[in-house]
């Protein structure tokens, strides 16, 4: 890593929602004036959506910020060894990321600079920002790090159904598509980072999804219904706006028909 690295790099994580600009809380928005420089991880053409939304939040709320933009590091999405995989790609991001701060922060005498991370959705769910920045830590930098909390996919997906995450006296499992197929029979499912349509192997034609795509967003798409009416219509839905857009986020909530209370 070129230049001379510096120590206790001040560094924010703020979660800026499911989409909209106006997602970014009070709290979010005070955190960005004392912002120096935002790092961001360019994830080619086909996400530059995601880029555009940082830059709509930085033009909006504190245009005095710098924005570092760093290629992402390559992986392999369909790996034999998914969990070797990912940290081998955390550690390449951390690396890249380490020189980037190295460089951006550097303080002049007398001076201090502090850092951010604009973090889709919630830093606590399903991101690797945190994760990351451990591993910078390990790479020989001392941070000082304080997280501000997001609005979750969670939360935007219930509330664009105009619905509750629970429903009374019963659990939730927050998982992944990959991992659906283990849910204890029975049990309410909010649904993340599903590649595919999960829904189709591994719930019930009787259960209720409510799905959503690019929450937050213009490009936002809502369905809702029973698995075995609506299911394959929204994978072939979901493939389609793939292919339109060039990326999708998607989230959906699964309710087993007849096992507990009403919402």
């Amino acid at each position: 890593m070129g230049g001379s690295l510096v120590n206790a790099m001040a560094i924010d994580v703020i979660g800026i929602g499911a989409g909209s600009p106006a997602h970014l809380t009070l709290e979010g928005v005070e955190a960005l004036a004392g912002v120096d420089v935002v790092f961001a991880l360019d994830k080619g053409d086909a996400k530059a959506d995601l880029l555009d939304a940082r830059r709509a939040i930085l033009e909006a709320h504190a245009p005095h910020v710098e924005l570092v933009v760093v290629p992402d590091p390559p992986r392999d999405r369909t790996p034999a060894d998914y969990g070797g995989e990912v940290r081998d790609w955390h550690q390449a991001r951390a690396e890249v990321l380490y020189d980037a701060m190295a460089r951006s922060l550097r303080q002049p005498a007398g001076s201090r600079r502090r850092g951010a991370f604009l973090v889709w959705g919630d830093p606590s769910l399903y991101d690797s920002t945190l994760r990351i920045l451990d591993r910078i830590r390990e790479l020989g930098a001392e941070l000082e790090v304080r997280v501000i909390p997001g609005i979750t996919a969670v939360q935007a997906l219930t509330a664009a159904h105009a619905t509750t995450f629970n429903r009374i006296g019963r659990p939730v499992l927050v998982t992944t598509g990959r991992r659906l197929g283990e849910r204890p029979a029975g049990t309410d499912a909010v649904v993340m980072l599903d590649g595919g349509a999960a829904w189709l192997d591994h719930a019930a034609d009787d259960e209720e999804i409510l799905w959503g795509a690019y929450l937050g967003t213009p490009m936002e798409t809502l369905r809702r219904g029973r698995v075995g009416d609506v299911g394959a219509e929204l994978a072939k839905l979901k493939s389609d706006l793939r292919a339109e857009h060039g990326w999708i986020m998607d989230i959906y909530l699964l309710r087993p028909e007849g096992t507990g209370a009403a919402d």
